[in-house]
């Protein structure tokens, strides 16, 4: 217990505050769900913008809301893992600058995705239509049919996005381009495999999952939005410093 207690002490600052606003944000999100007083996540999620649910805030504050606890546990290990790393080679300032602008970088594509399927699904359905989604009640859409245009209508005024998974794609990405030839374990299989093609790999994953799942309920997209604004803020930083540490 004495040796995690000083683990956890001597993480850098930025990394560690994160992690402890994460946790503190799912225990009251848990909390409130046990209770049935408040639905956080409904709050603080992101909505379209397009939504009647929508507000400015939730840009901000979906980063630190989760769906479960494996939602958390996975994206909490990886910065963990990763974002000690990059936060002692940049400082906590460039550090937690990039964390911010990689997640909200996922969220922007995520919405852009979104409002391009908006506009081509207005152009499909009738305003009575429209007017039936919008009459819906909070939280609850038409039968999740991805084929049916106002049942995917539904889904993207009606239910949110939550997680940090956007940043932490990025910081993924910041550490394969920083160290490429790092070697990372994988779990399933267990082989080792050099940072930059574990990279490679899973952005590759994503690319075709948002390609050949739009329905998902997972932001494939938001994931890939993450690891290409860290791309261009790594190269924008090399250019405009001599050094990127």
């Amino acid at each position: 217990m004495n040796s995690m207690s000083r683990g956890f002490s001597n993480l850098p600052p930025v990394v560690k505050n994160l992690l402890i606003l994460n946790v503190i944000m799912f225990i009251a999100m848990f909390i409130g769900e046990k209770t049935g007083t408040l639905d956080l996540n409904a709050i603080l999620g992101l909505y379209f913008p397009k939504s009647e649910y929508f507000q400015p805030y939730q840009v901000v504050t979906h980063m630190f809301m989760h769906a479960n606890f494996w939602h958390l546990f996975m994206n909490m290990w990886a910065l963990f893992m990763f974002g000690q790393v990059l936060e002692q080679v940049w400082g906590p300032k460039r550090f937690l600058v990039y964390y911010i602008v990689t997640g909200l970088g996922a969220a922007l594509c995520h919405e852009l995705v979104q409002g391009i399927q908006y506009a081509n699904l207005i152009s499909q359905i009738t305003p009575a239509q429209l007017q039936q989604i919008l009459d819906l009640e909070f939280g609850t859409y038409f039968t999740p049919d991805y084929s049916i245009p106002m049942s995917k209508l539904s889904l993207i005024l009606n239910t949110h996005t939550v997680g940090a998974s956007g940043a932490i794609f990025g910081l993924l990405l910041a550490f394969g381009v920083l160290f490429p030839n790092t070697q990372l374990m994988l779990l399933l299989p267990p082989i080792p495999i050099k940072a930059k093609y574990f990279v490679m790999g899973y952005g590759a994953i994503e690319l075709y999952l948002a390609v050949t799942q739009p329905g998902s309920n997972i932001a494939h997209v938001a994931h890939l939005g993450g690891m290409i604004f860290g791309y261009f803020m790594i190269r924008y930083w090399r250019k405009t410093t001599k050094t990127l540490y």
